[in-house]
């Protein structure tokens, strides 16, 4: 019966990973084709406002309300069903859920009145800028109104209800946005923008309610449950409740690692490069945020359901089965050494061909922004993106609220290490804004690192230490050996071309060394990791 549990879930992530990450793909595809319209007709002033700023206000507002409930609830189907009934844990969870809106009318305000007093003069002076603000606020709000909802999908494994919805609200998004641009004076910028936003956030509100208009339910409702040999009135399941005060405390540190970089660049920054800034991140995170986002999110939802402990930590011996265990170290490292070959070609052909791409791709007045040197650091920084991203997933999905308060703990040092290191790199060396993202591979290395030890003890402590040895998340040698050869290739013939102009004929024979390499190096993996496949591919098979 557990098996065949775990075999449906797979089954239902995999197709939900499939969906997000067509879904990520459309909707990513469209903001670019966008973003190379907006980058040349809005300034860079307006652009960095725009894109840093007022992004960095919403994604505060939504991840310090809602993060901390959705990564719990995650859990509810087998956190509570040993000593509450179906129907009663059902109601609880949807207690739990509408948290995010409370929390998120005093988290928006603050943080818009924080932002609004705090802002430099250049920021504030611009036209129509406090409605613009207050327009994005408003856009928060109507995605948290649309939180509940999204969870009940989540658990209920609909995930094609939030496919259908980011991608209707991203392609209003981005029409309302282009259109309003192009159809009114230059001072309207940051306007255009935010009704884009609001869009977006009414859009998906006005999704879930359709998808779910069988039963709204805004208002908690108190529920009353026998216990062993009494009987008491529960707003809240108690360990989930438990759990979601644990991660939203946890969810302040965890916001400022993640967007930490955006807000130093917003401080440090004139608003030219905080423009410079943004098109770096939105063409380096491209592939990042097309298929690391959607495996990210799905990981967590299969890991959450498989290895479910939202009871206390003494409880854990008796948690999961080996096959629930089997399942979800054969997922993990599966996708690490997928994001190891990921590492492997980044380093190995995106330096010597950048500089080529740069000159292709970016406009020619971002050429004078730290854009063209924070994408030479985005090499190192979309893989670290996806080794973090898969191994904090499964913390937030295993963890205990001991194990969130232990983590905070790290993560309170981890902070002090990453705002000592970005401001001495981009201020102290001279880096610039490409220090505070060789800060960030830094952090994000340093994360990664103790998941993974939290990933080992894990299993160890539930007897399963053999199932998650780091070789089998590491390339064999000959992989790693035609690697190393082909980058020693290709750097030599970047040094021999170094000279020659930035386009495609003068740099014909470059490019063919590198088709060359890669092609070496993809015959290399086919022929000795076909022993890698064919196992996964049997682990796999038997959950069907």
């Amino acid at each position: 019966m557990a098996t065949a549990k775990t075999s449906s879930l797979l089954t239902a992530t995999l197709a939900s990973g499939s969906s997000l990450v067509l879904l990520q793909l459309f909707s990513r595809v469209i903001t670019f084709v966008l973003n190379q319209a907006l980058v040349r007709i809005v300034s860079p002033q307006v652009f960095g406002t725009t894109s840093i700023q007022f992004e960095l206000l919403l994604s505060t507002i939504l991840f310090l309300s809602r993060e901390g409930v959705r990564n719990a609830l995650l859990r509810a189907p087998s956190g509570a069903q040993a000593s509450l009934d179906r129907n009663a844990t059902t109601r609880l969870v949807a207690n739990i859920s509408l948290l995010p809106v409370l929390l998120g009318i005093p988290t928006a305000m603050l943080s818009a009145f924080v932002y609004l007093g705090t802002s430099s003069m250049a920021t504030s002076s611009q036209p129509h800028f406090r409605e613009s603000v207050i327009l994005y606020v408003l856009a928060a709000f109507f995605e948290l109104l649309s939180e509940p909802m999204y969870i009940r999908t989540q658990n209920e494994l609909r995930f094609h209800v939030r496919v259908r919805a980011e991608g209707t609200a991203v392609m209003l998004k981005t029409i309302i946005t282009f259109l309003v641009l192009v159809s009114v004076p230059d001072d309207w910028a940051l306007v255009a923008f935010a009704l884009g936003q609001t869009t977006y956030g009414l859009t998906m509100l006005l999704s879930f309610v359709v998808a779910c208009s069988d039963n709204l339910v805004f208002r908690p409702k108190r529920v009353t449950v026998t216990r062993k040999d009494h009987t008491e009135t529960l707003l809240f399941e108690p360990s989930l409740f438990r759990l979601s005060v644990a991660m939203t405390g946890q969810s302040l540190i965890k916001h400022f690692l993640t967007e930490g970089d955006k807000f130093l660049v917003s401080r440090l920054s004139p608003l030219a490069d905080q423009g410079g800034y943004a098109v770096a991140a939105n063409y380096g995170s491209l592939i990042a945020r097309i298929v690391f986002q959607p495996i990210e999110e799905t990981a967590r939802v299969f890991f959450s359901k498989t290895l479910s402990t939202s009871g206390d930590s003494d409880t854990k011996a008796s948690a999961q089965s080996k096959d629930a265990l089997q399942t979800a170290a054969t997922v993990l490292l599966t996708l690490l050494l997928a994001f190891a070959h990921l590492f492997l070609l980044a380093v190995t052909f995106g330096p010597p061909y950048l500089s080529l791409a740069i000159s292709l791709i970016l406009p020619r007045k971002y050429l004078a922004t730290s854009a063209p040197s924070i994408l030479h650091v985005y090499v190192y920084y979309i893989p670290m993106m996806a080794f973090n991203g898969v191994l904090e997933a499964f913390f937030a999905s295993a963890a205990s609220p001991a194990d969130l308060r232990a983590q905070s703990r790290w993560m309170l040092i981890f902070s002090g290490a990453f705002i000592g290191a970005a401001v001495g790199l981009a201020r102290g060396l001279g880096i610039g804004d490409a220090g505070l993202v060789w800060a960030n591979v830094a952090n994000l290395t340093l994360r990664a690192a103790y998941a993974w030890t939290f990933v080992r003890r894990f299993f160890r402590e539930r007897n399963a230490a053999d199932l998650v040895g780091w070789r089998r998340a590491v390339p064999p040698l000959p992989v790693l050996a035609a690697f190393a050869a082909a980058g020693a290739i290709v750097r030599t013939s970047a040094t021999t071309y170094a000279n020659a102009p930035l386009n495609l004929v003068a740099q014909r024979w470059h490019l063919a060394t590198g088709v060359a390499s890669l092609l070496g190096c993809f015959l290399t993996c086919i022929i000795f990791e076909r022993k890698n496949v064919l196992r996964l591919t049997n682990s796999l098979r038997k959950t069907r």
